[in-house]
């Protein structure tokens, strides 16, 4: 997955090399609204722009939002760069990484957030009969991420730095989120690092918590954001600006109606009704914290996520 991250990250530089010659103007539908193509994955996280759209955020300020799903940022990086979507979501690790390539690509909007106090809605977890109990216990480990390199490793490594462990002497070896609780259960692995619903699952078949990674870098932590390229940024400010304002009036009206959240969760995703009344949610905000931006870019680059430290004022709106 990591190999795979990275050559379409290179295949997207390649492309936007090629495409920096000018783009097309937005198209407009039958009522005079602006089209935007949206490349978002189909998990809670996303839960705003669908109860946005579901609302009529977009719509008030004129934008025809087609909402398209994605398996993450090896499809949403290339597909913004090449034009296939106007914005789509990803996590700030990923476009940190995408920026160190020399990517100019640049958040709108504030997609997710760490939950602020314990329980998140990520963990690193292992079986009840573990002899590993804290973080340090980690070292000489394996465990697993989602993807290598990224924000699920970096976090993992700063919590066991920061319970005074040696965040080098860990395997990390890549598992699919759906596939880690088994992969758990089976012994493959000494430790997972999920996200609900899978967290809440394996919770439930026996597991328990080592660390909320996410919270142990910053209970502000910001995971995830809304993003396009810098040119389109400059050739379309005004339907940036309404889609920004959209997607800021979606997250705040989802960080303050959590039923609502956890009912349109299942129009667009197979979790079932008793799984999404006991997860735990993200938080969504409409603002990014910057010291925490700041500290998980400076993270990135210690443990060799990153070459060298983002530029937080290119980044963020």
């Amino acid at each position: 997955m990591r190999r795979t991250a990275t050559a379409a990250l290179a295949a997207a530089a390649l492309t936007l090399v090629a495409a920096c010659g000018g783009g097309d103007s937005p198209e407009t539908d039958a009522e005079g609204g602006t089209k935007v193509k949206v490349g978002v994955i189909p998990i809670v996280d996303t839960a705003p722009i669908w109860l946005g759209k579901e609302k009529g955020f977009f719509e008030d300020e004129d934008i025809d939002l087609e909402i398209t799903t994605t398996t993450g940022g090896a499809a949403a990086v290339p597909g913004v760069v090449s034009g296939d979507f106007d914005f789509a979501f990803g996590n700030v690790v990923s476009l940190m990484v995408g920026a160190d390539q020399g990517l100019p690509l640049e958040f709108v909007t504030n997609g997710t957030s760490s939950a602020g106090e314990r329980p998140d809605f990520g963990a690193v977890l292992v079986p009840e009969d573990s002899p590993i109990q804290t973080p340090k216990d980690l070292v000489g480990k394996t465990v697993s991420v989602n993807n290598l390199k990224n924000i699920g490793d970096t976090t993992v490594r700063h919590a066991i730095e920061q319970d005074g462990g040696d965040p080098t002497d860990v395997k990390f070896v890549e598992v699919a989120f759906p596939d880690a609780p088994a992969a758990l259960a089976k012994k493959q692995v000494d430790a997972i690092w999920v996200l609900e619903p899978f967290m809440s699952a394996a919770l439930a078949d026996g597991a328990r918590v080592v660390t909320y990674n996410y919270l142990a870098m910053s209970p502000k932590l910001d995971i995830a954001g809304y993003f396009t390229t810098t040119q389109y940024i400059q050739e379309n400010k005004d339907l940036v600006e309404r889609f920004a304002r959209a997607m800021n009036k979606s997250l705040d009206y989802a960080g303050q109606n959590e039923p609502e959240v956890r009912e349109i969760v299942g129009t667009y995703t197979k979790i079932d009704e008793p799984t999404r009344a006991k997860m735990v949610l993200p938080v969504f905000r409409s603002e990014f914290d910057g010291p925490s931006m700041g500290l998980l870019g400076s993270v990135a680059v210690k443990y060799g996520t990153l070459e060298k430290e983002p530029d937080l004022d290119a980044l963020l709106p």
